[in-house]
């Protein structure tokens, strides 16, 4: 982040303390401003990435398998109110002759989740961008989250958790090849999509 742009995040952060009636100045706030700053620079850094790079090198691989990398936690901001919503997801792709590296499927879901998002929107980038820079035969992604817009303000109800999938390809297609990954990806929990 730039100074610049850490000075815009805390005068903004100060008026919205003096907006809810706080005094910026007590010995508990002076600092909120820089802390604030310094949080949405980590929250939203996501920004600043481009996450199809961690999938530029790839390994020539004769496997026509699945791959799939389950319990990925992550962190995010919801668009709507800025609050945030965590959970993990689970994804899987089938290889069309190469294959990546598990931690770059890590690095990913982590690029997309740090910006204001949406919980459907992040489902769907992952599983593209496997289709997109892997040339996979399928993808097939799930994000199970916990959502603090829905669970501190509004309806309040701790503990509902959001679920998402996005299939593509031999996945879509495949009746039997969508079971086997939907059995991977939940762990036997079974979902239905």
């Amino acid at each position: 982040m730039t100074p610049e742009n850490q000075t815009i995040i805390e005068n903004a952060v100060r008026a919205i303390l003096q907006a809810v009636g706080e005094d910026p100045q007590r010995e508990g706030l002076a600092a909120t401003p820089q802390r604030v700053a310094k949080m949405y620079g980590e929250l939203f850094a996501g920004l600043g990435t481009e996450p199809a790079t961690h999938l530029d090198v790839t390994f020539n691989e004769d496997y026509d398998e699945m791959v799939v990398l389950r319990d990925i936690p992550f962190y995010s901001m919801c668009e709507h109110h800025l609050l945030p919503f965590m959970g993990k997801a689970h994804v899987a792709y089938l290889p069309n002759g190469k294959v990546v590296g598990l931690s770059k499927l890590a690095r990913v879901v982590e690029d997309f989740a740090r910006r204001p998002q949406l919980q459907e929107r992040l489902t769907s980038q992952i599983a593209d961008l496997l289709m997109d820079r892997l040339d996979a035969k399928g993808a097939a992604v799930i994000i199970e989250a916990n959502h603090t817009c829905m669970t501190i303000r509004g309806v309040k109800k701790p503990g509902a958790t959001m679920v998402t999938s996005a299939i593509r390809g031999q996945f879509r297609k495949s009746p039997a090849t969508r079971a086997e990954a939907m059995g991977l990806l939940t762990g036997g929990r079974g979902y239905r999509s």
